[in-house]
């Protein structure tokens, strides 16, 4: 293994590593040598102090996202799951390619791609762009951890534990690289099977307007507050025609994601009256919905509702007219809605199972479309979920540069190979489920038909948790001991 560093941190023993990896696994197979582009593969190898020298089974973590780097600890109990986890595994957190320090794919990585063509082929650099995406997502993923196993590990057999986008990582897993598995659970993350993002929003959107009736119920003054702060914000589209209108023609999406025109587009919607973020985004009402992207969480409600009370500038706060929106307010809704590279980007790609029969073109924004009570001039104002549209990369800073791939990716139909139904129905690796009946992500009912149709599995479906059970002390114990006593670890210990 080639170590990086090894160190403490209170209760728990940590050693970083790295590896190379294909950036294209295509010709190639996990435990073997490879030629062409190399990426680096980091982990980290967690344990108990006082296991520190003992032999224990391995655990590897997939992370939620797609996009979501592995865990950052500050203790055992920092993130839930883990103190029971070491208590019996040496536990490998890797961060998946392109996130935290696996070569990470951001803005930088989009325009040093484009750079490598002339500003006269435009094209070709979107098709780079969009062709170095398409190797992150979950074919590569998981075959970059079988590589980490057959060659750093020794080809020893793991456990799995797949949280969210982790678990549809554990069918990817089952489906190609079954025999490395000793046993997997997943936590709010069994994706449907066969895929369709289109199938996914029209679950989902529903359950995002029962989640803002449920938070207006628990806070029915906010109904007001966030119906007067959408009065006071331009929409996505009213924001793209001031912008067009700018340089007198509809620019090309690659003249959106140059930085160069960022700063004169910033100062022009500042002096034609549209709040900013502090980043420099335009703060519509569309963004300002993405805050129920928070709602499968817990606590969410609280959190939404304590940055619509710092709202208004004036007085004490209640909503009155003229009352500026405060800076306050406005820095707390960029955090809470920022977004990440590769988490949007990826989103809608992460359902796309080898060729498709029509491209994906906007699953979530042609769903929006057919529901009015999201429109931005509904009354009460609904709250968006985890969807992603395509104002975001025309109007968000760190997603600007992945304008011109998207639109190919979205009138792509080639992807890899993520799911293998006839594997996964005689499937043989114990799999253990935490379903969330109330999941606002992954929707409950399409979680159970998948795992009625995968051999060996098992599932606990509960209403006691939201989507982040997992980071809590109770789901992974309850899921470890339902496998130990049923002997699905046996082979452990």
């Amino acid at each position: 293994m080639t170590m990086l560093s090894k160190y403490h941190v209170p209760g728990l023993a940590i050693e970083d590593h790295s590896i190379d990896v294909p950036l294209d696994w295509t010709g190639h197979e996990p435990g073997r040598a490879f030629d062409g582009e190399t990426i680096k593969l980091f982990y980290r190898v967690v344990t108990a102090p006082e296991h520190v020298h003992d032999d224990l089974p391995l655990l590897i973590f997939l992370q939620g996202g797609p996009g979501g780097a592995g865990p950052r600890l500050n203790s055992p109990t920092s993130d839930g799951w883990i103190e029971e986890a070491i208590r019996h595994f040496r536990v490998i957190l890797p961060d998946q390619r392109g996130t935290g320090r696996s070569s990470r794919v951001d803005t930088h990585t989009m325009v040093r791609i484009a750079a490598t063509h002339d500003d006269d082929d435009a094209v070709a650099g979107a098709r780079a762009q969009a062709d170095y995406l398409k190797k992150f997502l979950a074919d590569s993923i998981v075959r970059d951890f079988e590589h980490l196993r057959l060659t750093e590990f020794g080809g020893r057999k793991w456990v799995t534990m797949g949280q969210s986008y982790g678990g549809f990582l554990t069918l990817t897993t089952l489906s190609l690289f079954p025999a490395g598995v000793i046993a997997s659970f997943t936590t709010g993350g069994i994706p449907h099977v066969p895929a369709d993002a289109t199938e996914v929003y029209e679950h989902t959107f529903p359950r995002m307007a029962r989640k803002t009736a449920c938070f207006y119920e628990r806070y029915p003054q906010d109904r007001e507050r966030a119906a007067a702060i959408a009065d006071r914000l331009p929409t996505a589209a009213q924001v793209a025609e001031f912008t067009d209108g700018l340089t007198g023609r509809a620019p090309t999406p690659m003249m959106r994601a140059d930085a160069a025109h960022r700063p004169g587009t910033i100062a022009a919607m500042a002096a034609h009256g549209f709040p900013l973020l502090p980043n420099g985004d335009p703060l519509t009402v569309e963004r300002f919905q993405c805050l129920g992207g928070d709602f499968g969480m817990k606590p969410s409600f609280e959190r939404v509702h304590w940055i619509l009370d710092d709202a208004f500038l004036d007085g004490d706060g209640t909503v009155r007219d003229g009352s500026p929106l405060s800076d306050e307010f406005l820095s707390k809704v960029m955090a809470a809605t920022s977004s990440r590279p590769l988490y949007w980007p990826l989103q809608e790609f992460i359902y796309a199972n080898g060729e498709l029969d029509e491209p994906i073109r906007w699953a979530a924004q042609r769903v929006r479309d057919c529901r009015s009570e999201f429109d931005a001039v509904a009354r009460p104002l609904n709250f968006t979920g985890e969807a992603m549209f395509p104002w975001m990369f025309e109007q968000e800073g760190a997603l600007l540069p992945f304008r011109p791939a998207m639109d190919l990716l979205m009138e792509d139909t080639r992807f890899g190979v993520i799911y293998d139904e006839d594997q996964l129905a005689r499937n043989e690796v114990p799999l253990q489920a935490a379903v969330y009946f109330d999941d606002m992500y992954v929707d409950s009912g399409l979680q159970l038909d998948t795992l009625s149709r995968v051999g060996n599995s098992h599932y606990w479906t509960t209403n006691e948790f939201e989507h982040d059970g997992l980071h809590g002390p109770l789901v992974f114990k309850h899921l470890y001991d339902e496998a130990l006593n049923r002997g699905d670890l046996e082979e452990l210990f």
